[in-house]
């Protein structure tokens, strides 16, 4: 079984984000209940179809696929909550990879960074560019984005 043990931060400072190049991502949701997610999702010229389990802690499984492009079409298009865009912007910081999301659409604005880890205790170093740790927060989570965007959100 594949395991996903991911850190989710917001972003404080984007700027350095202009002078590199990001890949573009569209996804939706086919299935949301609290045991698993069923996600579609295409970058560039790319499918893949993707199963995530419930949350424990930072960890859960995770199993993903390559299908065809124009089934990731096919499938994106039966989507009934919103579809999340996106680009994504990968940064190598010492021995890690830092994903930093810049959503559009209802979730303009936002902007998170997320790390894979190898064990939940695993260290790393913070980014200056680093904000507040969101990892426990599921209003972060692209599925929950889906069904209640940044847009809509009320401090």
């Amino acid at each position: 079984m594949a395991t996903e043990i991911e850190r989710k931060f917001l972003v404080r400072n984007s700027s350095f984000l202009t002078a590199l190049s990001g890949q573009v991502l569209r996804q939706g949701y086919l299935s949301h209940s609290t045991q698993a997610t069923v996600r579609v999702r295409i970058a560039g010229d790319q499918g893949f179809l993707t199963i995530k389990g419930q949350n424990n802690g930072i960890s859960r499984a995770e199993f993903e696929y390559p299908i065809p492009l124009d089934d990731a079409e096919a499938l994106l298009a039966l989507c009934q909550s919103r579809r999340i865009d996106k680009t994504r912007y990968r940064i190598p910081v010492d021995q890690h990879l830092w994903e930093v999301d810049v959503f559009a659409g209802d979730n303009a604005g936002l902007i998170v960074a997320e790390i894979e880890l190898g064990d939940e205790t695993e260290t790393f170093t913070r980014p200056d560019w680093l904000g507040n740790e969101v990892s426990d927060d599921p209003r972060y989570f692209n599925s929950q984005l889906s069904q209640h965007p940044y847009c809509q959100w009320r401090d």
